[in-house]
């Protein structure tokens, strides 16, 4: 007779395989809790890269030569494959890709609330790609050690493409700065409106985090939000020093004490307002995704009955 364990005794068992550093996966038996924080961060990752092709992919027909026109295109593909990588690992969890997108359209689920800011010049381009990846650079090295396995093996690969994107972006913010005077402005101007965005990019401050101490204690993840969010801008200082270009924050200096970097209050409200759906651009994003989610919906259903045939062909033989 086989013994039979208790919910309490499995929930104590898993968080001291998690304590070993013992790496979840699909078949292990996880609590709810686990599995459905695990859908709402893979699920949330995911849809950030299908929505976040749209702010740069409104600028590859204008990019101004064939060169810069199949940097950008390469990358909104990469964005494209990093979603479908994060949508197959939340599958492996027991959710379908259908679900999680119909989720994301009717606003039940959240995507990055920088990707809900304009692209105004083609600077923004360059802005996107060294802070906007680079922050994301910052939170998902940081994942490649997440508990779950499945979502940590993806990070691997997807770190090593976002870092081409980054040091695209760190390129054609350079090629701006030493260009002419409107050359110059332009990178300047588009820096001061994605700087403190970047910033949020982290997530609310560890102390009204609702999430962190639970994903903190699970491993999902490794790094707080603080913590992230300062060694992005200890990475991020230097660089804007090289590209002479100047961060907006006029509190932002060494601390010899700290060995950090000291940097002025972020706007938690305008955070809260982006998230909350009210940024400059959230209705818009969500409507280009619902519209292209219709508009293919006759490939699904042709892909379907293809391999509703193949299927019967097999049967048959």
């Amino acid at each position: 007779m086989s013994p039979t364990y208790s919910e309490e005794s499995r929930e104590l068992a898993f968080q001291e395989a998690i304590d070993s550093d013992r790496t979840v996966e699909p078949r292990d038996w996880m609590p709810e809790r686990y599995r459905s924080t695990m859908i709402r961060q893979i699920a949330q990752h995911a849809h950030s890269e299908i929505i976040g092709m749209q702010p740069e992919g409104n600028w590859i027909t204008r990019a101004p030569s064939l060169r810069r026109k199949a940097i950008l295109l390469a990358k909104v593909q990469d964005e494209a494959g990093h979603g479908l990588y994060l949508y197959a690992a939340a599958e492996t969890l027991g959710v379908e890709r259908r679900e999680l997108t119909d989720l994301l359209i009717a606003g039940r689920q959240k995507y990055s609330s920088i990707f809900n800011y304009p692209t105004l010049t083609w600077a923004d381009v360059g802005a996107i790609g060294w802070l906007v990846d680079g922050a994301a650079i910052t939170n998902q090295l940081a994942l490649t050690k997440t508990s779950y396995g499945p979502y940590a093996r993806a990070m691997v690969r997807i770190c090593r493409e976002e870092s081409f994107h980054q040091r695209q972006g760190f390129e054609l913010l350079a090629e701006l700065s030493r260009g002419t005077k409107a050359q110059h402005e332009m990178a300047q101007d588009a820096v001061n409106r994605w700087w403190w965005p970047s910033l949020m990019m982290f997530g609310p401050p560890d102390t009204e985090s609702p999430n962190t101490a639970q994903s903190m204690a699970w491993k999902i993840k490794r790094v707080s939000n603080d913590d992230l969010r300062q060694r992005f801008v200890d990475m991020t200082v230097p660089q804007a020093q090289a590209l002479r270009l100047e961060l907006p924050d006029p509190d932002l200096r060494w601390n010899e004490a700290r060995g950090h970097f000291d940097f002025g209050p972020i706007d938690w409200e305008e955070f809260r307002q982006v998230v909350g759906g009210h940024g400059p651009c959230n209705q818009q994003r969500i409507s280009v995704r619902r519209a292209a989610d219709e508009e293919g919906a006759w490939v699904r259903e042709a892909a379907r009955a293809w391999e509703g045939r193949q299927q019967s062909r097999t049967s048959a033989a």
